[in-house]
């Protein structure tokens, strides 16, 4: 029953003591198959204004292929250590494209209950093979193809955020570095955990990406902060979960909300993610969009190399 030290979670992270009991708001949801695509672009505003993160049903990636991409997932880390070395980061790399179970530790020292594999999926010129499995045999295809559908599902949100500034439809887009933006896919691996109540798969953050597009597989465990609260999200099947990343907040100018989240862990059952950050290119320059400022909405935010 017990869990090395490092593990354990300040009193002020512990899930058993820091999570919501009672009515819980249920995290805006959102289905893109609506014809009326008005009150659609609509909802999308409010949940990142005022959440951060939605959830897209009806969203044209298709049912099988989040299945297909689940399952070769699954398979690459129920593989033995040897195996999952092969596509380990290099210890000397300066990217964190690859396969880890060392996550850097944070300011107390404490680790995270995961293992992870990070490796770009789009644009082509862009994608290192050197870090994708080639077991089982399968995955690079399935990858190749969900890369496609996520990369249409991402214009299309961002498409509609645009809009929802008062700006053409790939302002944003465009913001990110357009056709340059790169797709990053995260597999989080997180095996069961004999004290879930003190450890967490991963503590509180905000993604550095734009937005970042995740599939979840059955077993619940990520929690949002709201009107200071954690609160469990809802496992909708075969939804994509969308966060608002610090990118969409700073070009924005702070209009949208970018969702600070955590992961718990479970007991028996093994929690994984398919988290697609989709972010710009490492010297691409962000700030506020220029169009939104001026003498009567300031800068919130400095400029920086992403």
């Amino acid at each position: 029953e017990a869990i090395p030290f490092e593990f354990i979670r300040s009193e002020k992270e512990q899930p058993a003591i820091t999570t919501f009991r009672g009515p819980t708001p249920a995290i805006p949801v959102v289905d893109l198959s609506n014809p009326d695509e008005e009150s659609v672009l609509r909802a999308v505003v409010k949940a990142s204004e005022e959440w951060g993160i939605f959830q897209v049903v009806n969203h044209g990636i298709p049912t099988e292929l989040i299945r297909r991409l689940q399952e070769v997932g699954r398979k690459f880390f129920e593989l033995p250590s040897s195996e999952k070395e092969s596509v380990a980061k290099p210890v000397d790399s300066k990217d964190i494209e690859g396969y880890g179970t060392k996550l850097q530790k944070d300011l107390e020292g404490k680790k995270a209950w995961v293992d992870h594999l990070f490796h770009r999926i789009w644009p082509p010129s862009c994608v290192n093979y050197r870090f994708w499995p080639k077991n089982p045999p399968e995955y690079r295809e399935v990858n190749e193809e969900y890369a496609l559908h996520v990369k249409k599902l991402s214009e299309t949100l961002l498409g509609f955020l645009s809009e929802g500034l008062g700006l053409r439809r790939d302002a944003l887009k465009e913001g990110l570095g357009g056709e340059t933006a790169e797709y990053m896919m995260k597999i989080n691996y997180y095996p069961p955990c004999p004290r879930p109540d003190l450890a967490l798969g991963v503590p509180a953050h905000t993604d550095l990406s734009g937005i970042t597009l995740l599939v979840p597989n059955e077993v619940p465990g990520l929690q949002v902060f709201k009107d200071d609260h954690w609160f469990d999200a809802e496992y909708i099947p075969s939804a994509v979960i969308v966060h608002i990343g610090d990118q969409i907040l700073r070009l924005s100018n702070g209009k949208y909300k970018n969702v600070l989240h955590r992961t718990t862990v479970d007991k028996e059952k093994t929690r994984m993610s398919w988290p697609v950050f989709l972010e710009p290119h490492r010297e691409m320059i962000v700030g506020p969009l220029p169009e939104l400022t001026g003498d009567d909405n300031p800068p919130k935010y400095k400029p920086f190399a992403f």
